[in-house]
């Protein structure tokens, strides 16, 4: 994946590479020595002429006048501990400071060369979270939901950790386990052991379905996106045209559980739905300027009524579509609030190696909502199933029903059944 990409992602895929880690990324370059560090230079250089910065100095001197092993201090690794902490004193877990070895593996992340459990994750109230399982991987297969909340990897807790940081814990070579403490809707804590693959991401699924699902109904057409990868753009033009030759006459667009992906195709694919030059989204900047992005496409999909799923796993483009969509035509958006990711990230790389990820802007709908600072809410709330209570809160003798709830499976997806009957 080339970086100068526009990338969207609540955090990161812990995937074979799919590492969606912050939203839209540059590139930049800055002139830093290549060698380590040896003598302190540059002092003075790019001090802005406000800040007082003696403090600074007052302990980098005591540092290296009064330590214990002063000569065991590591010039360098003082001066990149001193530009870490000033970044995470910000508190936007997607604005990092990576040294030298961390930049190359984030790089390698976003190019896709690591294999995984399956998981995107974020921070939620500065609590390590799920974003969503991706389907039919170790994580998903071990029954991880979005909003699970992980306290720990393998004996590692996780609250002080940056989402990289986590990412290198969970990430490693296929075949090997990571155990994760889970916590799930406020419940006891549990260990969950997942063996890491190397992780196919699915991009589009779709089938026909009725509206009512028991017959003789409207024909449904239920699209399904898993993610806004490389491919989206080639498969919904493909799904989009069976479906024009299908006989649809209703359509559902299930966001769920996706996390996002690139920017350039959410703007294509809310094409498919809107008319040209309609504001797709709204990137605003700290000085209050903004860029608007433009529907370009033929808008085929536009005349079929439609209703959209989301949940706490919809994040970053999809929100963006799920959010052009309903402030442009009123789409009716039907499930439970999506997760709150909509940042957009710059990365700046220096010549010793290392690299900074900085927030720059956030994404606004067209009706000029943050999709960071509120996430966006259903105009119809429905709410998963909870989890199944442990058996000693069973009444003796109650059996668990099987198959209580199935996503994308009518009569066993509340969500996905609302959505049908609203397009009766």
């Amino acid at each position: 994946m080339v970086l100068n990409k526009k990338l969207l992602v609540l955090s990161l895929i812990v995937a074979l590479g799919a590492g969606f880690a912050g939203g839209v990324f540059f590139e930049r370059s800055n002139g830093v020595e290549s060698n380590p560090i040896k003598i302190l230079i540059n002092k003075d250089l790019g001090q802005p002429d406000y800040a007082d910065f003696s403090l600074f100095w007052d302990t980098w001197n005591s540092l290296h006048n009064k330590y214990v092993e002063r000569n065991a201090l590591d010039t360098q690794k003082l001066i990149y501990g001193a530009i870490e902490g000033m970044v995470n004193s910000i508190g936007d877990p997607y604005t990092v400071f990576f040294e030298p070895p961390e930049s190359k593996k984030f790089q390698e992340e976003i190019s896709g060369s690591f294999g995984g459990v399956g998981i995107e994750i974020g921070k939620r109230q500065n609590v390590l979270t799920v974003i969503a399982p991706i389907k039919d991987t170790p994580a998903y297969k071990a029954g991880l939901k979005a909003g699970d909340k992980i306290l720990r990897i393998d004996d590692k807790p996780t609250a002080d950790l940056s989402i990289e940081e986590a990412v290198n814990l969970i990430r490693g070579k296929r075949g090997t386990p990571v155990i994760l403490t889970i916590s799930s809707n406020g419940a006891d804590t549990k260990e969950v052991e997942i063996i890491r693959d190397t992780i196919k991401i699915p991009t589009i699924t779709w089938e026909m379905l009725e509206s009512p699902p028991t017959g003789g109904g409207k024909k449904v057409a239920y699209l399904r996106l898993f993610t806004f990868n490389q491919n989206i753009d080639s498969e919904f033009q493909k799904s989009a045209q069976e479906i024009l030759n299908s006989g649809a006459e209703r359509l559902v667009l299930d966001l769920r559980n996706n996390p996002g992906g690139l920017l350039d195709s959410a703007v294509n694919i809310a094409g498919w739905f809107l008319d040209k030059n309609q504001i797709v989204t709204v990137e605003a900047f700290s000085d209050s300027s903004k860029n608007e992005f433009k529907s370009n496409g033929n808008g085929s999909l536009k005349m079929y009524p439609t209703v959209i799923l989301i949940n706490g796993g919809s994040a970053s483009a999809s929100e963006i579509v799920a959010g052009a969509l309903h402030d442009n035509r009123g789409i009716r958006l039907v499930g439970e609030k999506t997760f709150g990711k909509g940042s957009v990230q710059e990365l700046e790389k220096f010549k010793d190696g290392s690299s900074l990820k900085v927030t720059v802007a956030k994404w606004l709908t067209p009706n000029g909502i943050s999709i960071s600072d509120t996430g966006i809410e259903p105009d119809v709330k429905v709410e998963i199933p909870k989890e199944d209570p442990p058996p000693s809160n069973r009444a003796d003798g109650e059996e668990k029903e099987e198959s209580e709830f199935e996503l994308g499976v009518p009569g066993k997806d509340p969500q996905l059944d609302k959505a049908l009957e609203l397009l009766k």
